[in-house]
């Protein structure tokens, strides 16, 4: 007898259905075909094993599985579930009519359980878009994949009730879980505060206009100076995920299986901070079969390289397509995958080998052309589309030994809510975008206008410094950031002039 049951495959964070076809015939031999892994042709063991601890088994039969279409590669256990079904079913030991309704996906254990799975969102969503009444899963994936409207998500807790559920002979709820939105998550406290951090207003504003269009930041300054302490309470002042960057940010996590038991969507920023031994594909993501690499993981959020310098120049320049395209297309020979990569890239680093090149006090003790080859190693251009550059200055005593109470993340990230609020109504048409720092030409040329004492002051910025086109572009995108923290229509010259100081660390002024 023949029978369908359906489940699905990933391919980047897209999810594909797949039909499990299951046929049983004269003979002994159990086949498996359309181009499964080894985890899946595994399965068979999983799957008897599952099915003695209730009763069942494998019939001594010719057992032969097709996982159509054939030209996508299954990997992983998840398939346990849909070809265990399709088995019963084709046996005439379960009852199919229920089968082409729900899309089926979990892991067996040997004792028959079902174990959590990844890319359950995905799946979830591909579900719904093929018209599926609902999906069946194990218990611990049920609330992630509740989020999607409109599909009935059932968690089941072992193979026994997936029978029961298929079989009529018992009811089971839909999982129903309360959702969380954005007003809902709004208010959060980060552990890390602004208020810990003495003096440093210089960079916390910039921090905060960074924040507030999504703009790329790189810190320099000798170690001690609170490069990292300032990174790290970057996440404090961003604003909430909007539901459909939610949904993306939760897609590749997913996917990745970084999501946890029980949970659903994501609604904090991520805040991704690799070491600086981390390889290629490790930052971009890659493989075999491609997935996503810290760049990705960092979708929506920030992506932190503490010490930018040691990074391995090849690492670093496999960053400049990302940052400017926001989405990262790897290639390989059976397939292509592209994965969103729209990040906010904060980077800190000493201004040289020592640390103490330009400091107030400590004399540098590095040898002639040290700074110029320390600093070559991140090329120019990664560093022209880095939007603000700001030099960090050590504290002296007296500010360190203050007890007056710094401003607070919680302040700063009022103002950050309300600029990125004026930039969603900006860009309500928009598809995908959502900052002042993914502006398209287009878009500036509608947005970014400036009076003629601000072009003079930028041209003759751009004189001075050699500053690029891109640079250019990147003056006029923190400008307009700096406008809305102004809550201005317009841009006016003393945005053009804060957002050129922030451009004092490019290799034509620093370091010679």
């Amino acid at each position: 007898m023949l029978v369908k049951t359906y489940g699905s495959a990933l391919q980047g964070i897209q999810a594909t259905t797949i039909t499990v076809e299951v046929n049983i015939l004269q003979g002994i031999k159990f086949v498996m075909v359309g181009l499964p892994d080894s985890s899946v042709k595994e399965s068979q063991e999983r799957i008897d094993s599952a099915l003695r601890q209730y009763g069942y088994k494998i019939p001594g039969k010719r057992v032969i599985i097709n996982m159509a279409p054939a030209d996508i590669r299954k990997e992983g256990s998840a398939y346990d579930l849909p070809i265990a079904m399709g088995i019963l079913s084709a046996n005439e030991q379960l009852d199919s009519e229920l089968l082409s309704s729900y899309m089926l996906m979990g892991e067996l254990s040997l004792d028959g359980s079902l174990l959590p799975i990844k890319g359950v969102l995905p799946i979830a969503i591909s579900a719904k878009e093929d018209g599926f009444k609902g999906i069946i899963l194990p218990e611990d994936n049920a609330r992630e994949a509740s989020v999607v409207d409109g599909l009935k998500v059932y968690g089941m807790k072992n193979i026994k009730d997936v029978i029961s559920f298929l079989s009529r002979t018992k009811e089971f709820d839909v999982y129903d879980s309360p959702f969380v939105g954005e007003s809902e998550s709004s208010g959060y406290l980060e552990d890390f505060d602004f208020a810990d951090v003495k003096g440093q207003d210089n960079v916390k504003r910039a921090l905060e206009i960074s924040a507030a269009g999504g703009h790329n930041v790189v810190m320099i300054g000798p170690p001690g100076s609170g490069k990292t302490m300032l990174a790290k309470r970057l996440s404090g002042i961003l604003p909430p995920l909007s539901l459909s960057e939610a949904l993306e940010t939760t897609k590749i996590h997913s996917v990745v299986g970084d999501m946890g038991r029980n949970s659903g969507l994501i609604w904090r920023r991520p805040f991704r901070a690799p070491h600086h031994t981390i390889s290629d594909t490790a930052l971009i993501g890659g493989g075999s079969y491609p997935r996503p690499g810290e760049i990705s993981l960092a979708h929506n959020g920030v992506l932190f390289l503490d010490e930018l310098p040691e990074f391995k120049r090849s690492a670093l320049e496999v960053m400049r397509q990302p940052l400017e395209d926001r989405e990262i297309c790897i290639s390989r020979s059976k397939m292509v995958v592209t994965y969103p990569a729209n990040i906010m890239l904060v980077a800190s680093m000493n201004p040289c080998p020592c640390g103490y090149y330009n400091h107030p006090e400590k004399e540098c003790v590095c040898p002639p052309g040290a700074v110029k080859k320390y600093l070559s190693k991140i090329s120019g251009p990664l560093l022209d589309r880095i939007d603000i550059h700001i030099e960090v200055v050590p504290l002296k005593f007296e500010k360190m030994s203050s007890d007056v109470k710094a401003e607070s993340s919680e302040a700063i990230r009022t103002r950050v809510v309300a600029a990125r609020h004026m930039q969603s109504l900006r860009f309500i048409t928009a598809k995908g975008v959502h900052s002042n720092s993914q502006m398209t030409v287009a878009m500036m040329n509608k947005y970014c206008k400036i009076d003629e004492a601000s072009k003079s002051l930028l041209k003759l910025a751009m004189d001075k410094t050699g500053l690029s086109a891109r640079a250019y572009n990147r003056i006029l995108k923190v400008a307009r950031t700096i406008a809305d923290l102004d809550k201005k229509e317009k841009i006016e010259a003393s945005h053009i002039a804060e957002a050129i100081q922030y451009r004092s660390l490019d290799r034509d002024s620093w370091g010679v």
